[in-house]
């Protein structure tokens, strides 16, 4: 199949209006390649977490960024490298805040956010911070320290976190964070069910040959698979996305929303009750149970539990049958729809594919647990084509080529043993001495002094932003590296200033391609890689040389890159020596043709017994005894309709009739790019955009392009409404990730101008289970503001900066 080019799949997706390829495209050759910039010779190549680049600098500027010759489907944020590099919020030297700088030990925390910064020399900066280190160390120990990482930037060296968590677990250690944002669940409940945290994926080829029917919840590959953790060496999905449209294979997307997938595909779409799906999947497997069109013999010996899952199927356990008539009012999907569906699942074969947005939500494990469950009573797990599909980190079975791994910079061994769920690393902060429970096990959060961020907006991302900027005071010293004055700069005590990847040499290595990231200019300013920072902080506390092992960054480099060759050498792949790698830009390896046929849990279908699950039982847990065990209140020992905290079905509608939804955006990466000129293309009067229903806007006097503010209990923001039918009735959709921008800086319950999502999300776990964050359920009203909107201030600078 020849490929597509990027401009005629947006054109076929439907996905040009509004702006979105206002900027000039990259033209594909007939090959599928981009254009190579005119001058070959400046060209340098690097990797973002939204596809590999290469820069064009001239004069000793970096003038523009193009793509990649090999990514056939480019994203076009890649365009906005330059606006990384030169953007007018770059800080610009060691900055340290007014109040703490005057006196540290009666430094008024509820100023950070409000008082000015004050410039001070590198030597004076790195003095302090080791003293900090020193006194907090001394003065309560390691485990008053925290410290975390984000998505920072793509390239196995220069991974911040990395840096930092390599210095203070030489120091002694730090309290550190387990799980994501992204999926705080999956890793948790799929263990216990299927024994993977990254549950296996059947390839795009072996779908395309044989899957005949497609079900999609909560997924939006197209808009996912556009960023990958990590970095990213093209974007290879959107052919498979392409071929499965070609291929005519029915798919039905069960969604909110209408997702640019829906679009592209043109599924058939369920517009469903947010945060329902449980009670949709329930309904779809009493039809199966009742009608007798389930697998037997599959549950019989693939898996332990059903008879247990069926007398609450069929109310047995409970007195009510999960009937489509039961779950029709619940959902809002109409009976005869979820019958016709189930008929459907079960006379094809049937590919589940389940979002990451699933188990974002209250009690987010059910969903998944169920999905798990419905596949398993087909019967498919581990045939080509069917089953499901729950592994979606950016590429959804995409064959993967033979790169040989490319180690990154260790972080050696941390001696402090304590961590936390992401999601309740506010609450670590804000109640220290609490005990909470996580996966079993009885978590006692020590008493954080000192807080230490490098490459992560942590404070933007933290849901219940109110609450999150109150338990930020506690802490007695915040140390943040970053190259932009982020909402979490703005709000720490020390802030030290960081290159971009564009300003550093750096490693990628990934699936079919290792990537020379080829420094483009010397750094800015007076920017300093998050090693090298970290490198005088060792030295100042007495292991220096034990930190750098006497290696300069190439010498790093090097190293990693002659691991890679070891490991190429034992499977007898060929690869060039460093210089010639070097030069060239990158080392490009085959797809084996066995990585086309991957089917997931086949070894385990062909021998259970042979190829056992890493669950207690060895097979697929309907119903698990470990998490009986532990007694949950809010977690039963198998999947389970539970109404979510926040929806509407619940009272709080009376007062917040809108579910808010949070989605991934689509020209940013969470807050990252969101100081670059690509916020024109999807901003409304300089504020991040809300989706409302036409009906819903109707009602509130709201026209497309106005200012609303949305609210509720935990807080208040400004947005720019965009009025759609591609949201249901009864929901609203914003983007997370939009910088933090409040009207008062430093008090708490401010409005907020820009659009912040986490001013209205709740920080409750999802469950005791996983501590997950509900994002998705979360209730909301909106109006029209009224009068001159407040001035967007996000991106300017603090005071003294």
């Amino acid at each position: 199949m020849k490929p597509i080019t990027r401009r005629q799949f947006l054109w076929q997706s439907g996905l040009v209006a509004g702006g979105l390829v206002a900027a000039p495209l990259v033209r594909i050759g007939s090959a599928g390649a981009a254009a190579a910039p005119e001058n070959a010779a400046a060209a340098r190549l690097s990797v973002a977490h939204w596809g590999p680049f290469t820069g064009q600098v001239t004069g000793g500027r970096l003038v523009r960024t193009l793509p990649f010759a090999k990514d056939p489907y480019p994203n076009r944020m890649v365009a906005a490298m330059p606006d990384v590099l030169y953007a007018p919020n770059r800080i610009k030297a060691p900055m340290i805040r007014q109040g703490f700088y005057r006196d540290r030990s009666r430094s008024d925390t509820t100023l950070r956010g409000a008082e000015p910064f004050v410039r001070v020399s590198w030597d004076e900066a790195l003095d302090i911070v080791a003293g900090e280190l020193r006194r907090v160390k001394t003065q309560y120990g390691n485990r008053s320290i925290y410290s975390t990482q984000g998505w920072q930037s793509a390239g196995n060296f220069h991974a911040a976190g990395a840096a930092v968590q390599r210095l203070l677990g030489m120091y002694g250690g730090y309290v550190y964070r387990i799980n994501s944002y992204s999926a705080p669940v999956l890793p948790v409940i799929t263990p216990h069910v299927l024994g993977d945290a990254a549950p296996r994926a059947t390839t795009w080829p072996v779908i395309i040959k044989n899957t005949t029917f497609v079900l999609m919840l909560g997924y939006d590959p197209l808009r996912n698979a556009e960023v990958r953790s990590g970095g990213s060496a093209g974007h290879f999905d959107m052919e498979w996305i392409a071929r499965l449209r070609d291929a005519k294979i029915p798919v039905v997307s069960v969604n909110p929303i209408e997702g640019d997938t829906d679009r592209y595909l043109r599924c058939k779409r369920i517009a469903i009750r947010p945060n329902t799906d449980t009670a949709l999947l329930l309904a779809l497997a009493h039809v199966l149970y009742t009608e007798n069109l389930y697998d037997k013999a599959f549950l019989d010996k693939y898996t332990v539990g059903f008879s247990t899952f069926a007398d609450y199927l069929s109310g047995k356990a409970d007195g009510q049958a999960k009937s489509p008539e039961w779950a029709a009012p619940i959902t809002e999907v109409p009976a005869a729809t979820i019958r016709e569906l189930a008929h459907r699942i079960a006379r094809s074969r049937t590919m589940l594919m389940g979002g990451y947005s699933l188990q974002r939500a209250s009690h987010g494990e059910q969903p998944v647990w169920m999905l798990i469950t419905l596949a398993a009573m087909t019967g498919q797990i581990g045939l080509p084509g069917g089953g499901l599909q729950l592994d979606f980190p950016g590429a959804l079975g995409v064959p993967l080529g033979s790169a040989p791994g490319v180690p990154g910079l260790s972080t050696g061994t941390n001696p402090v043993k304590d961590f936390v769920p992401l999601n309740l690393w506010i609450d670590l902060l804000a109640s220290p001495g609490k005990t909470v429970d996580y996966d079993g096990q009885r978590i006692t959060y020590p008493d954080i002094k000192l807080v230490y961020l490098a490459g992560s907006n942590h404070l933007n991302q933290a849901q219940y932003t109110n609450r999150a900027l109150e338990a930020w005071r506690r802490p007695e010293v915040t140390i943040v590296h970053d190259y932009v004055w982020t909402p979490t700069a703005k709000h720490a005590d020390i802030v030290l200033p960081a290159t971009t990847t564009l300003e550093r040499n750096d490693l990628f290595g990934m699936d079919r391609f290792i990537i020379a990231m080829q420094q483009m200019v010397p750094p800015l300013f007076e920017a300093r890689s998050d090693f090298d920072i970290c490198a005088g902080l060792a030295s100042r506390l007495g292991f220096g040389a034990q930190y750098t092992e006497g290696k300069d960054e190439m010498a790093w480099l090097q190293q990693f890159y002659g691991v890679a060759q070891q490991q190429a050498r034992a499977r007898n792949v060929a690869m060039p020596d460093f210089d010639t790698f070097w030069q060239q830009g990158y080392a490009e390896f085959p797809v084996p043709d066995s990585a086309n046929e991957v089917v997931a849990y086949s070894a385990f279908r062909a021998d259970p017994v042979a190829n056992p699950l890493g669950t207690p039982s060895g097979k697929i847990e309907l119903y698990s005894e470990r998490i009986a065990s532990f007694k949950y209140d809010d977690t039963p020992p198998h999947a389970t309709w539970i109404p979510p905290t926040e929806w509407l079905g619940s009272q709080q509608v009376a007062q917040y009739p809108l579910h808010l939804l949070s989605a991934h955006p689509k020209e940013r990466l969470h807050s990252q790019l969101d100081e670059t000129r690509l916020r024109r293309d999807y901003e409304v009067r300089e504020r991040e955009p809300i989706w409302i229903h036409p009906q819903d806007a109707a009602a509130r006097g709201i026209a497309d392009g106005d200012i609303v503010r949305v609210y509720n209990d935990r807080g208040q923001t400004l947005v720019g409404a965009v009025v759609t039918a591609q949201t249901r009735r009864a929901v609203v959709v914003l983007n997370q990730g939009a910088w933090y921008d409040p009207l008062t800086p430093g008090r708490l319950g401010t409005l907020d101008r820009h659009g912040n999502i986490n001013n209205l999300s709740t920080d409750a776990p999802s469950s005791k289970l996983s501590g997950g964050n509900p994002t998705n359920s979360v209730l909301v009203q909106v109006e029209k503001y009224v009068g001159m909107p407040p001035e967007v201030t996000a991106f300017t600078p603090p005071s003294g900066a």
